[in-house]
């Protein structure tokens, strides 16, 4: 009579080490992408702030007959306060003429009276946005988003 060989269950060393390999390659994948998916949401949520503040300027329009005498940073805030849904973190109105540059922040939103956007985007990167002169019932509102990452890109709302 031979011998009778036992077989032993089990996983060898080879397939344990490419089970982790295959584990170790998802979990980088996920780690390069999060930071993408983070910033998009991000500027998705300064974009919403950018429709709350130009909802809260058309309020605020509306209420003082169509003139924007007297509109304030304090006093949109008031406006975008009964939003009470949306929390925008700062809002900033700018004064003189219509036409010139704004600079945005990713922290902020900016609203310039008798002004438009121009009808190209800036580069990414740009600092600031040139608006042209509008009418006095035009408005912008401007923020900057974080883009890709490595490159602010600015955003502009006519009203």
């Amino acid at each position: 009579m031979g011998t009778v060989k036992k077989q032993e269950k089990g996983f060898t060393i080879i397939e344990v080490v490419l089970v982790l390999a295959i584990a170790g390659l998802i979990m980088l994948m996920v780690f390069i992408a999060l930071p993408a998916l983070q910033r998009g949401q991000r500027d998705q949520a300064r974009k919403n702030d950018v429709s709350t503040v130009a909802a809260a300027v058309n309020t605020y329009r509306s209420n003082n007959r169509g003139s924007f005498t007297g509109i304030s940073s304090a006093a949109l805030q008031k406006y975008i306060d009964r939003l009470d849904q949306y929390d925008v973190t700062s809002v900033t109105v700018e004064r003189g003429a219509g036409a010139g540059r704004i600079t945005p922040t990713v922290d902020g939103v900016k609203v310039k009276i008798k002004a438009k956007c121009p009808a190209a985007t800036p580069a990414p990167g740009s600092a600031n946005i040139a608006v042209v002169a509008g009418t006095a019932r035009s408005v912008v509102v401007v923020t900057a988003l974080e883009g890709n990452g490595s490159q602010k890109q600015l955003y502009c709302q006519d009203l």
